[in-house]
């Protein structure tokens, strides 16, 4: 298929998950609305339609929580297909059914690209008029998880890091005792191969984690006071801290004077608080379990994130090339999701080896804006062979390139039309 075939062909997967104003991951699998998804989605709609990349944030923005929190699944109807559906989550904290917990915000990062690359002079007043929700979002996260103020964010969840079964879990995880489940069925199993997806012992726990937060009606204080997973993630650390960046910049631009202060104080603890996460010994950001007080043991892609999070020392842009070029080594396509030379990697287990194109982009971006362009362009020209040969999957061996998980995967496209494509590459050149 042709560099234009696959142009036409991601739009056209935008326009068959659209439901209306928001966007599927893909139809089957993921059948609501997911946070960071939409996100990423809004990065491809721009490419051709950017009233409808603006409409996909601003539906997203329809199901925040009274309390600030943008869920990470808006169940804006009752699908049986998916397990497990908003009678399972029990919650009540915003106008849309929803999950109890949110994930990487990417938002605020992406609502600056658009407004970056406006053509239509409309941009600002919609940024202006999300600028109160992102904040209240940012506050959250600050308040309910990091509230030991150590500048790094937490996870109560697997599933609010977005990369559900990393290996960077599975101590944390096993320290959840299973209770209060009962029996259930899973529904994912029956759309992608089961050797692709998290374990039924990920599963109990994954449901006793919410059956814990159910318990206390989703408070986020009692949450993050006892849950019992609180990690501190270094992918939404480095995802909020580049978010904070780009929403300082909004909040300049909109002349939000007492916010931008605000929003600077933010970044500063955080800068600091990133040395939190660092391995001394991996010479990486890794994950810390803050109710054992451990930090992990592997290099995810997350550490690459620090280059994108605005973290450019010399010892982590060092240490970071280092790793970048070993990894490089092992595997025939870059950036895996776990170190290939971990005992936990697995290529084609969701997030304990495949790669993930949304991943790639925002890994090629740091080395990009850090100097780094030789390995920035590796990414995308990997990214790119990648949908080339195994179409708009979910996720990617590194090994074989093969596309696994679902298909026809909206933020797969979305990537392919706003960063991947040699049409993008050889138009922003």
């Amino acid at each position: 298929m042709s560099n234009s075939d696959l142009d036409q062909k991601a739009k056209s997967i935008l326009i068959e998950n659209d439901q209306g104003g928001y966007t599927v991951p893909t139809k089957g699998l993921y059948p609501y609305q997911w946070n960071w998804d939409s996100v990423f989605v809004a990065l491809g709609f721009a490419t051709f339609d950017q009233d409808r990349a603006w409409r996909e944030i601003e539906m997203l923005f329809q199901g925040q929580w009274r309390d600030g929190m943008v869920p990470h699944i808006l169940f804006r109807k009752d699908d049986p297909s998916y397990f497990p559906g908003p009678s399972v989550w029990g919650t009540d904290g915003g106008p849309i059914p929803s999950s109890g917990h949110s994930q990487p915000p990417v938002a605020a990062t992406v609502i600056r690209e658009l407004v970056d690359a406006d053509v239509t002079g409309q941009s600002l007043d919609r940024a202006a008029a999300l600028f109160p929700k992102l904040m209240q979002w940012h506050r959250w996260f600050l308040a309910y998880r990091d509230p030991q103020d150590l500048g790094v964010i937490a996870v109560i969840h697997p599933w609010e890091s977005g990369r559900d079964n990393l290996p960077d879990w599975d101590d944390a995880l096993r320290a959840v005792e299973i209770a209060d489940i009962g029996p259930y069925e899973r529904k994912d199993t029956s759309h992608v191969d089961p050797a692709m997806r998290p374990q039924k012992a990920d599963y109990d726990r994954y449901l006793s984690i919410m059956a814990a937060c159910r318990a206390v009606q989703w408070d986020p204080a009692e949450v993050a006071r006892t849950c019992p997973f609180f990690v501190a993630d270094p992918g939404i650390t480095f995802i909020f801290l580049r978010a904070n960046r780009d929403l300082l910049s909004l909040a300049e631009r909109l002349g939000r004077v007492a916010e931008a202060s605000e929003i600077r104080g933010w970044i500063a603890k955080m800068e600091s608080g990133a040395k939190t996460l660092w391995n001394e010994d991996l010479k990486a950001h890794v994950a810390f379990d803050e109710r054992s007080g451990k930090l992990t043991d592997g290099i995810s892609s997350a550490a690459f994130l620090a280059l994108y999070a605005g973290i450019r020392d010399e010892t982590t842009m060092a240490s970071l090339q280092a790793h970048f070029d070993r990894i490089a080594s092992k595997v025939r396509f870059l950036m895996p999701s776990y170190d290939p030379d971990h005992a936990s990697y697995e290529p084609l287990r969701y997030w304990r080896g495949p790669i993930w194109a949304m991943i790639n982009y925002m890994i090629a971006r740091g080395f990009a804006e850090a100097g780094d362009t030789m390995r920035a362009e590796r990414l995308r020209v990997d990214t790119a062979s990648l949908i080339e040969t195994g179409g708009f999957a979910e996720y990617f061996s590194p090994e074989t390139g093969a596309g696994a998980g679902g298909g026809t995967f909206s933020w797969t496209s979305a990537i392919w039309l706003s960063w991947a494509s040699p049409t993008h590459a050889e138009q922003a050149a």
